[in-house]
């Protein structure tokens, strides 16, 4: 069995206060942390080491930082980069990597796409849930995992080995799913079937996580959805409370059209173009939800100040069409 770690978006390294700056001793940082795991490589015990990235460190702004650390990898390892920011899905991103040796984690959670990119001798994927509150409070579906076979195929004819991590630890989901992994490859072996039966037996009471919610879960009845019943589709009830918190005086609607719906709330913007089918807006709380297509405050707000109708309208466009429709953080 080899063990995983991560430089977490926490650590020194990567933190708002080094970013990787290779002019604030990162090198020593990582030597004295590669010391610690010396045991394990010298044993044949470490897997892959991988770099989580924040949100916060960008392509525009850190890739020099990146290029320079990457540089500084001793050989003998295994390292993966993990980001978090749209600007890094690049070609440029994936020139840097193979170069390097570093394999590219490919992700299935809420801020990027699962998109399959094998830049070393081994592919990376690592599950980290689709839920809200928190990503990784969820159980994947059979069919959701079916869905990975063919890429985690793709991978294997480009890669010497392929490593698989689930982050979806509430309740033991993370084991119950990555042996259905295994399962669906032929791998596994009696000893996971019973962990897995166990596992589930255990979390019964807990299995009922929802991938879709209803109306009907939130104690609303069949009649006619109101503009907050809408928005309660899109995202959840703290947001939706925060968005009513939202004073009046607080919002200006700049353009009312047709087509299209231009306003400013506090120093945010937002924009929406029923047309194209586009929702823009800039504050990091939408960034976050952009993969799971979720409201935040401030869009909430917007929702609530305009005419009912012209909301209803949208709304209901948004959840018949979710996939039509395009969140964008401006």
């Amino acid at each position: 069995m080899r063990i995983f770690w991560v430089l977490y978006g926490i650590y020194k390294f990567v933190n708002d206060e080094k970013h990787l700056n290779p002019e604030l001793w990162i090198k020593t940082d990582l030597n004295r942390f590669l010391e610690l795991l010396e045991p394990l490589a010298a044993r044949n015990k470490l897997g892959c080491i991988l770099i989580q990235l924040p949100p916060s460190f960008t392509y525009e702004r850190d890739y020099r930082n990146l290029e320079a650390f990457l540089g500084m990898v001793p050989d003998g390892y295994e390292f993966a980069a993990e980001f978090r920011h749209h600007s890094w899905m690049r070609d440029d991103t994936w020139k840097l990597l193979r170069r390097f040796g570093v394999g590219y984690c490919i992700v299935d959670e809420p801020l990027l796409p699962p998109e399959v990119r094998v830049t070393a001798n081994f592919a990376y994927f690592r599950w980290h849930g689709r839920g809200s509150s928190p990503w990784y409070d969820y159980l994947y579906s059979e069919e959701e995992l079916r869905d990975w076979v063919p890429r985690i195929e793709s991978a294997k004819n480009e890669a010497d080995k392929v490593y698989g991590y689930f982050n979806n630890h509430y309740h033991g989901f993370a084991v119950e799913n990555c042996i259905e992994i295994l399962e669906m490859f032929n791998a596994a072996k009696p000893e996971h079937q019973r962990i897995k039966e166990h596992i589930i037996r255990h979390n019964q009471p807990k299995r009922t996580v929802t991938h879709e919610r209803k109306l009907e879960d939130f104690g609303f009845g069949a009649s006619a959805p109101t503009v907050a019943d809408l928005i309660l589709r899109l995202t959840d009830e703290a947001r939706l409370e925060r968005g009513m918190e939202i004073k009046d005086n607080e919002i200006a609607i700049e353009e009312l059209t047709e087509q299209t719906i231009t306003a400013k709330i506090r120093n945010y913007g937002i924009r929406i173009d029923f047309e194209e089918r586009v929702l823009q807006h800039d504050c990091d709380d939408w960034r976050k939800g952009i993969g799971i297509k979720r409201l935040c405050k401030h869009v909430t707000k917007l929702f609530l100040a305009l005419p009912p109708a012209r909301s209803n309208r949208i709304l209901k466009d948004i959840t018949e069409n979710k996939s039509s429709w395009k969140f964008q953080y401006q």
